[in-house]
């Protein structure tokens, strides 16, 4: 039993031993790490201070100062080159066209130039019998004179007989009914001498109509031949010798390419925008910048179906340089106003907004834009951050962020591209 105890007794003295031991490795184990891990830091934290600092890379732009511009709000469209005065000339009488006096291209002068001449022969034939009425008629007027004449010497001789009887018979020296006679003899050629006057007035009235038929006979015959009514030249030729002409049918066609109308139809949304005599309408034909002219015409109505209305100008061609039929490119401008600028390409879309960068202090800063008008490459930007003396990234503002560091270089010197 005294074997068994003592054996029991020196069982946690034992335990206890090795319980010590664990302990105490544990800790020198746990101090052993944190030593390591402080020097490690150390160690670190040496190499660090001795290593150079490596900076921030910067991205390379290019910039411009912002510029102030005039900006143009434009309609562009095309449009007609039109003659301002041109003239579709027909027969003045119906008639066979016998004769042409010009071809298309001729050269023509107002009121100078024969056109072409339509049968004649009747309408000479109708003048020659006005001519032969109206000399029936001055010799009928020749006899009323006449008979007025005669009428007018019996009238002397009734009246004074008429007076004779008068005195007679109050004298009693003749009867009643031969006062009466000369009486009723006397009046008769009163009314004859009215009516022979009313007569020739008839007369007069006839040769009147007579040389009003003669007339117009006589311009019908000279119609026959019709000259240019305007100068110019003659673009199209509608009917050939031989052909039947009819006023109102077009035989020939005048164009003056003096003066040239410039035709376009806009949409009906800007006709309140358009004021003639101020609005202007800038003019190109086949790459030739031919100006900036008013709108003289405005069309009163809107086109009910295509829902446009016509504004015109004018152009001066004395070199003919230009002519009607020809295609124009047209910018109306609608708008002029003036403002901050930048290249168009410089603007970018962010988060549903327009911003650009501008440099400052070598970086690259953020500037949220109000968008305007876009002319040639420019672009109107409104913002309380941006003047004049503001560097807007023009190359390279695809690769910036707020902030970032950024190389100025040379436009020369980048190679183009962002």
């Amino acid at each position: 039993m005294e074997t068994t105890e003592q054996n029991i007794e020196q069982k946690p003295k034992k335990f206890n031993a090795e319980r010590i031991i664990i302990i105490v490795m544990a800790i020198i184990i746990i101090a052993l790490a944190v030593y390591l891990a402080v020097y490690h830091k150390m160690k670190t934290n040496r190499d660090s201070a001795n290593q150079p600092k490596i900076e921030e890379p910067k991205i390379a732009v290019v910039t411009m100062p912002v510029t102030t511009r005039t900006f143009e709000r434009t309609v562009n469209i095309q449009g007609n080159l039109e003659s301002k005065n041109f003239a579709l000339v027909s027969p003045r009488v119906a008639g066979t066209i016998e004769k042409f006096f010009v071809d298309e291209g001729n050269s023509v002068i107002a009121n100078e130039s024969k056109l072409f001449a339509t049968d004649s022969v009747a309408l000479q034939q109708v003048v020659e019998i006005r001519k032969k009425l109206l000399d029936i008629a001055n010799s009928t007027k020749k006899q009323a004179q006449a008979n007025l004449e005669k009428t007018q010497a019996d009238f002397n001789k009734a009246e004074i007989d008429y007076n004779r009887f008068k005195r007679l018979y109050e004298k009693k020296a003749v009867t009643a009914d031969a006062f009466e006679q000369q009486e009723s003899q006397y009046k008769q050629l009163i009314a004859a001498i009215t009516s022979a006057k009313a007569n020739i007035e008839l007369v007069q009235a006839n040769i009147e109509k007579a040389k009003a038929d003669l007339a117009i006979a006589e311009k019908d015959l000279a119609d026959t031949i019709v000259y240019a009514p305007i100068t110019g030249k003659i673009s199209q030729r509608f009917k050939e010798p031989g052909e039947m002409g009819r006023p109102g049918e077009p035989a020939v066609r005048i164009d003056d390419n003096a003066i040239i109308d410039t035709s376009a139809f806009l949409p009906a949304q800007y006709y309140p925008e358009i004021t003639e005599g101020q609005t202007k309408m800038k003019v190109g034909v086949s790459g030739r910048d031919l100006g900036e002219h008013n709108i003289y015409y405005k069309s009163p109505t809107i086109n009910s179906k295509l829902r446009t209305f016509e504004v015109k100008c004018l152009l001066d061609n004395p070199a003919q340089t230009i002519a009607a039929g020809e295609m124009a490119e047209i910018s109306v401008v609608l708008e002029t106003r003036k403002g901050l600028a930048v290249p168009t390409e410089s603007i970018l879309r962010r988060e549903e907004q327009f911003v650009i960068f501008v440099v400052g202090d070598g970086k690259a800063h953020q500037v949220q834009v109000k968008k305007g008008i876009e002319n040639n490459g420019w672009a109107e930007v409104v913002s309380s951050e941006l003047n004049e003396q503001s560097m807007v990234v023009t190359m390279g503002q695809n690769m910036l962020d707020e902030g970032k560091a950024v190389s100025i270089q040379n436009l020369s010197a980048s190679g183009g591209g962002d």
